[in-house]
């Protein structure tokens, strides 16, 4: 069987690296940024911080911090208002998956038209979007170098799943340490959804040597480090390897794909405006439990990346293990420990769970689920 790997052509890591990066934009020949980014890093100065480095490089950049958390269709249009009235001939994302996938949107509707919607599925376009320079500062979603979009449709309470090669950014740049003030929350459910990106790519059915072996090491660098990352901010060793954590996580699924707990937590996000790497962390346990008969030695395998001793396990043990070093982990870090904590109704499961079935995530689940079997999986998890 074929498989492609996808990934931005250049991708710039390590402390020091977003001033290495305003360099590389010049060189590309670009003149003039619409910079996409949310409310609270503009308010903190980092969007200004950014602005001043790409000014130093002749380059001019308008600011728009319309990009909530779980972007908006209204987000997209609204960007792609600004980047009309501005002129921009490319676009920088910054910020965590917010920003990108509101970025992704804008570029991909700025060069192919029409509506936001009409993209969701996988590879709906037809061509290239607006060039976009992703500069990341959360260690989670891996929308910096993905082909994943998603944006919320606030009028059908659903979060549209766009997987489009075309939203793959030009270049992406990682540095720690503009992830350093991240509150302890933030870093926690964003580890917790990298992680989820590791798993549920080294169990789905479109998994690779390539995508198994980012996805390992991915979670090696997780549970050595997120504990860490959310008790000590300032541990940059510790931000680092999130970084590159993180990242590997997203080479991983941006390649094989996920499964149900990305199908069922778009759910939780479009319904009732939940944080996506919290829902992920939830469900992902529960999720597992339900896969653990189908692929008990590749969960053994999360187990033993994770630091479980799995010598003279068999593998139905070893898949225990891994769900139990994954919940020890998410509680360690503080995060809730169940659906209702967050304020999901159990009389919402049937909707939630339609949706689910849906959902293009869900298509490489290892273990096929009916619509029955996912409402199960939702309660259980509440």
């Amino acid at each position: 069987m074929s498989s492609t790997f996808f990934i931005p052509s250049v991708n710039m890591m390590g402390i020091g690296s977003l001033d290495e990066a305003v360099v590389a934009i010049r060189k590309y020949g670009f003149r003039k940024a619409l910079i996409v980014t949310d409310a609270g890093l503009a308010k903190a100065g980092v969007a200004d911080k950014v602005a001043g480095l790409l000014a130093e490089q002749d380059i001019n950049a308008t600011l728009f911090d319309g990009a909530q958390p779980n972007p908006t269709v209204s987000n997209v249009e609204n960007g792609l208002a600004a980047l009309k009235q501005s002129g921009s001939d490319f676009i920088i994302s910054l910020g965590g998956g917010s920003p990108h996938d509101c970025a992704k949107g804008i570029a991909l509707c700025a060069t192919n038209g029409g509506h936001i919607s009409e993209y969701e599925g996988v590879d709906q376009s037809a061509k290239p979007q607006l060039p976009l320079i992703a500069i990341n500062t959360t260690a989670g979603t891996a929308s910096e170098m993905t082909r994943f979009c998603i944006i919320t449709d606030e009028t059908r309470h659903v979060k549209m799943a766009i997987v489009d090669r075309n939203v793959t950014p030009l270049l992406s740049v990682n540095d720690p340490a503009l992830m350093a003030k991240m509150p302890k929350g933030l870093t926690a459910a964003t580890g917790m959804d990298a992680l989820t990106h590791a798993v549920e790519a080294y169990v789905s059915t479109a998994a690779t040597p390539i995508t198994d072996a980012c996805a390992l090491k991915a979670v090696q660098l997780i549970a050595a480090n997120l504990r860490t990352a959310v008790a000590q901010g300032d541990d940059m060793t510790a931000r680092e390897n999130m970084a590159y954590a993180q990242f590997l996580a997203g080479m991983a699924f941006n390649n094989a794909s996920l499964g149900y707990v990305h199908a069922m937590a778009h759910q939780l996000g479009g319904f009732y405006d939940l944080p996506h790497g919290v829902c992920n962390a939830v469900l992902l346990p529960h999720v597992e439990s339900f896969n653990a008969s189908v692929c008990p030695a590749r969960l053994k395998d999360v187990a033993t990346a994770m630091g479980v001793d799995t010598q003279g396990l068999d593998d139905e043990k070893g898949a225990a293990a891994a769900i139990a070093a994954i919940r020890a982990l998410s509680a360690d870090i503080g995060i809730p420990g169940g659906l209702a904590e967050l304020g999901a109704k159990a009389d919402d499961i049937p909707t939630l769970a339609a949706n689910a079935m849906k959902d293009a995530c869900g298509f490489t689940n290892p273990r096929t689920a009916t619509q029955g079997e996912i409402e199960q999986i939702f309660h259980t998890a509440m």
